[in-house]
């Protein structure tokens, strides 16, 4: 077996990314590790993760090498989505602690050089929040309603919504309220789920009410906030009917606009002439931002960021998001959502530097979080299909093996990529998705509100295992556990792992020391000439560029012989008995 042909010239040797300097912000090269709270660590037994059990845990984050934490939601909620949907802003719900312990937590994160970032969630509010229960009990046309999308209805006694949007969760995107007097009223716009109504973001007090927010957090010691939904705040002046694809309008992907990924060998880039979906990517966002933008720069140091969840395309678009005066990160989707294929991970890895350097931001890379399927298990399925939004006992399960094997490779790539990064909870253990779940235990409202024909998010939300034979793998000190754990989760568990040659958690922890060591995150990257049919390779030159990086992952059919005096410092599997790179296999080699 021989190397791979070289059959894309056009790529070989093609700079990609100029380098960062070395004193460039923190935030431009950070590797920032997302904890779901209810799945992190249990404190006190009740089977849900809190805010004590991930203070504990910290040191375990500093052994690992990342830089910051990014908290999914923990405020006051109803918990109908787990947490999105917030009550109060500005509280801890008890089930995590209170803010005593959310002070606790970002002082002990600091005092190991963590920093800390938490969700904000401003497209909308709980239906329990005070706002809307105000709403709710005053008439029509009246300031309370105004914070929210109240609209009547159209038809003979406004029974039909104001216009046809769905919702993303499934179903319709309006409810219709009973007014005070007993009859049928308006109905209000919920992109989400139905206790999730929608801010009216053309109300300034709902401006000043998030700039309130952001100080009020700022003032508690945070380093910055993961946007949700960043793209959707603003919709189109009028609510006009959506006339695209509504069976592209679910929860696989929060951008209607976006088509399904592209086949193998391609990656098609999306014309962006023409109308917008009226819900997405609407220009009134940016302004927003850009108010965030300034009351950030007005903290003290150090700075404070801004990362937008964004599903926009194409590329070009959502880098709009991350201009100068606007966000600092914003997820590379199009990354995590690429199939195992190396001509098309090349093209979006070149789409992505290109877009993001022309507006002068880091490329922030990511393969999982708490909304999609693991990549230890996506990249085991048939990569010729979408991207399941879930997987069920009942559906077409993914190769265990061949998943870890390729997300290793996957994650090497990741990290030798100039940019910043974010890591899932638990794919530092190789965790797969949870994919025989009885129906019974779901809590997503994607799978009630679909009946069941998207199996939703609850697989990749199970906690995590921390001692195999412990109670609930050492989540917590009783067995309970608000969702289940497979049974395989224990041979996953991190003592099973923590000091194993060759473990995922090692490898992690070893590719995560040799990024921070040799400043990758803020290197050059141009393509290496192995470049071609089957084959990702590019070269990291960091610091003075007398240091060169290689990192080269095979998604061929045959082994790959490296470049003659090339010396191996990481592998995400065995090579062969005389040093060439396997099928599914990555390296970093210094040259």
């Amino acid at each position: 077996m021989g190397s791979v042909t070289q059959t894309t010239p056009d790529v070989l040797r093609t700079t990609l990314h100029p380098a960062d300097p070395a004193d460039a912000p923190w935030w431009r090269d950070a590797v920032i590790y997302q904890i779901y709270p209810r799945s992190w660590s249990d404190s006190d037994g009740d089977g849900i993760g809190d805010l004590p059990g991930i203070t504990a845990r910290l040191p375990y984050l500093r052994d690992l090498g990342v830089d910051a934490v990014w908290l999914s939601p923990f405020y006051v909620s109803p918990m109908n989505d787990a947490g999105y949907d917030v009550a109060n802003y500005r509280d801890i719900d008890p089930l995590f602690g209170s803010l005593a312990d959310a002070d606790a937590l970002i002082a002990g994160a600091h005092d190991l050089g963590i920093k800390v970032l938490v969700d904000l969630v401003p497209n909308h509010s709980s239906s329990e929040h005070e706002w809307f229960r105000a709403a709710l009990a005053s008439p029509p046309g009246s300031p309370e309603r105004s914070r929210y999308i109240f609209r009547d209805g159209r038809g003979e006694g406004g029974v039909e919504p104001p216009n046809n949007w769905p919702s993303v969760f499934g179903g319709a995107g309006w409810t219709r309220v009973t007014e005070a007097d007993g009859t049928p009223g308006q109905w209000y716009l919920h992109i989400f789920d139905t206790t999730q109504p929608d801010y009216d973001w053309n109300n300034p007090e709902i401006g000043d009410e998030f700039v309130s927010i952001l100080e009020f957090w700022c003032a508690r010691g945070v380093d910055g906030f993961r946007v949700d939904v960043a793209n959707a705040l603003v919709k189109e002046d009028g609510l006009p009917d959506f006339d695209g694809p509504l069976q592209a309008f679910d929860a696989t992907d929060h951008n209607p606009e976006a088509a399904l990924p592209s086949p193998p060998g391609e990656q098609a880039e999306v014309d962006d002439e023409g109308p917008r979906a009226p819900m997405w990517d609407q220009e009134g966002v940016h302004e927003i931002y850009r108010r965030w933008r300034a009351v950030l720069d007005a903290q003290p140091s150090p700075q404070r960021i801004l990362c937008a969840e964004a599903w926009v395309k194409p590329g070009h678009r959502l880098a709009r998001y991350v201009r100068p005066d606007e966000m600092h990160q914003a997820f590379n989707f199009d990354f995590l959502d690429t199939h195992w294929d190396a001509a098309s991970l090349r093209a979006v890895i070149e789409h992505s530097y290109r877009d993001n350097d022309a507006v002068g931001a880091p490329t922030t890379w990511v393969l999982s979080n708490h909304d999609v399927v693991r990549h230890a298990s996506r990249l085991g399925l048939d990569q010729s299909l979408p991207r399941p939004n879930g997987i069920a006992a009942d559906r077409a399960q993914p190769d265990t093996a061949l998943g870890l094997r390729r997300a290793r490779a996957a994650t090497m790539l990741m990290l030798a990529l100039p940019g910043s990064a974010y890591v899932y909870q638990g794919e530092e253990l190789g965790l797969p998705e949870s994919t025989d779940m009885p129906h019974e235990f779901r809590q997503d409202p994607t799978f009630f509100r679909t009946q069941g024909k998207e199996i939703g998010r609850d697989g990749c939300r199970v906690p995590m295992p921390w001692v195999k034979d412990a109670p609930s793998h050492g989540f917590g000190p009783s067995d309970r556990t608000w969702l289940p754990q497979p049974e395989s989760y224990g041979a996953y568990a991190v003592d099973q792992q923590a000091g194993v040659e060759g473990s995922t958690l090692e490898l992690y922890r070893s590719l995560l020391a040799a990024r921070r060591a040799g400043r990758l995150g803020l290197g050059a990257a141009s393509w290496h000439e192995l470049s071609g049919d089957g084959v990702v390779a590019l070269v990291n030159s960091s610091g003075d560029d007398s240091r060169r990086t290689l990192a080269l992952v095979n998604l061929g059919s045959e082994p790959v012989r490296l470049p003659d005096g090339a010396q191996v410092t990481h592998r995400s599997g065995e090579l062969t008995p005389d040093g060439l790179v396997p099928t599914d296999v990555a390296v970093w080699a210094v040259l």
